[in-house]
């Protein structure tokens, strides 16, 4: 028997068809995957599976009753839970009282009863055996604890089918494979998991079935145990990509950046790295192992307190940011959305605010130079768009970080630091992404990637540096270069 059947399912906004005959079915106790780049259709179906949108046709079927319409009332009642990226939790409240804050509501009683709200959070996170402090404001937790508290309030209204958006985006593996025996534990309780991920390995890992998205349509159904990664990315991009690893054609004899003994007390010390034009360097380390407080020091956000930065050479002086840009280094941030995007903006906007200085001579901007400078940018870095006096928000994910790359390549760096360069960003967009800066290393940039995302480092880093509590604890480079010795070294 099918937990959920949803066949033929189609919906347009205006001229735009979301979804074209786009079928799914999950059974009870089911783990799938459903996947897809962004902008497929996922979330548009998961909106209709929960009751947000109406759908334009098909059928949808759950637990055996055909649902003629449902609203996202109905879809709880009847055991439908949807955990979306930032997990809909009240941030001022406490555990407690965001656990209990609908049971609360429901009942209808004027008074609150606070030992009333903390026995059902004390069921509530029974239930998955979470240990945590009720009484702690959600906004000062983790993501994981985050995460654990919507689990746990999702299991609360008795859920047969959860769904989970992007469930791993912010999480460290340790929190990953934290959450998949979450996940297993629900699975043997009955409870069927709509896992949506473009990360192969989580989707070999966590899911025995799947489904995949292209462009509103459904491309592909069946069993995981089927599915290899050269045909996960076809369906999910249509295009068939070479995997094969970097190797530097032409590294400069002398290293173009050096930090010696850098330190900085409580982030990281005695520090010392060399990176040569032509060459792609990898650091990597667990959260909070001091790699993000690395990068910023690098470009002047976080100063070291002691130990030197080295320029072709020479010793600079980097307390700010626009003593890294004096000094031909470019920074893309962990976080595009809230450091390297302003998110107001046009697209364009966004790409030349870096160079403006460029393009205004004697007090007049010149428009026509700077209409060719976005042109050019859009065209080299592939940016996805009709129009580049667009908002920057109405772009994906991947092509919000071609934009935020094309604004620091503006600036001609010859150093550039990349910390997290693919977070959030699909298989499509990541394979660009990657190319890109394999060809800025053959064209003598030196390359930082800093990213806890293995494969990505193997696959594009010629030399990587690991670091953990603030200390570089191992250099990897060669055949000795392989995702078991540097998980080794990491954890």
């Amino acid at each position: 028997m099918l937990l959920l059947k949803a066949e033929h399912i189609k919906i347009s906004f205006g001229n735009v068809h979301a979804l074209k005959d786009v079928s799914l079915s999950i059974r009870p106790g089911e783990i799938h995957c459903l996947a897809g780049e962004n902008g497929c259709g996922k979330s548009t179906l998961i909106k209709i599976i929960s009751g947000v949108y109406q759908r334009d046709g098909g059928t949808i079927e759950f637990n055996g009753k055909k649902l003629d319409k449902i609203t996202p009332i109905d879809a709880i009642n009847m055991g439908i839970q949807v955990i979306y990226q930032d997990f809909s939790l009240f941030p001022n409240l406490t555990v407690a009282e965001n656990l209990a804050l609908n049971t609360e509501v429901a009942s209808g009683k004027r008074w609150v009863s606070w030992k009333n709200v903390r026995k059902i959070a004390e069921d509530a996170v029974s239930k998955i055996h979470l240990n945590i402090d009720l009484e702690a404001k959600v906004g000062t937790l983790s993501v994981a604890q985050k995460q654990m508290v919507a689990i746990s309030r999702a299991l609360m209204f008795n859920a047969k089918l959860i769904i989970m958006d992007e469930p791993t985006t912010a999480l460290t593996k340790k929190e990953v494979d934290a959450l998949f025996k979450i996940i297993l534990n629900l699975k043997a309780q009955g409870i069927a998991i709509l896992f949506i991920s473009h990360k192969l390995n989580e989707v070999f890992e966590i899911s025995e079935r799947f489904t995949i998205l292209r462009n509103g349509e459904m491309v592909a159904t069946g069993n995981t145990k089927d599915l290899d990664d050269s045909k996960f990315t076809y369906y999910m991009t249509g295009r068939e990509f070479e995997n094969k690893k970097f190797l530097p054609a032409k590294v400069s004899e002398k290293p173009i950046f050096e930090l010696d003994d850098l330190t900085s007390p409580g982030s990281f010390e005695h520090v010392n790295i060399k990176l040569h034009g032509g060459e792609i360097l990898g650091i990597t380390g667990l959260l909070d192992s001091g790699r993000t407080e690395l990068a910023l020091a690098m470009f002047g956000m976080l100063p070291a307190s002691s130990g030197k930065i080295i320029r072709n050479g020479k010793v600079v002086e980097i307390k700010n940011a626009r003593d890294a840009i004096a000094n031909k280094i470019g920074y893309v941030p962990e976080d595009r959305l809230s450091e390297g995007l302003f998110l107001q903006r046009s697209i364009a906007d966004n790409i030349i605010i870096s160079e403006i200085d460029h393009l205004t001579s004697k007090g007049i901007y010149d428009r026509k130079k700077r209409d060719r400078e976005v042109g050019n940018w859009v065209h080299e870095m592939e940016v996805k768009t009709d129009n580049p006096e667009n908002p920057v928000t109405t772009l994906s994910g991947g092509n919000q970080q071609k934009v935020v790359l094309a604004k620091w390549l503006a600036t001609k760096p010859e150093v550039l630091i990349l910390n997290g360069p693919t977070v959030g960003v699909d298989i499509g967009s990541k394979h660009d992404i990657h190319v890109i800066l394999q060809k800025l290393a053959e064209d003598g940039m030196g390359v930082i990637i800093i990213s806890d995302d293995l494969p990505e480092i193997v696959q594009n880093c010629s030399r990587v540096d690991v670091i953990k509590e603030g200390r570089i604890v191992g250099e990897f480079s060669g055949e000795g270069l392989n995702e078991a010795a540097i998980l080794s070294a990491m954890m």
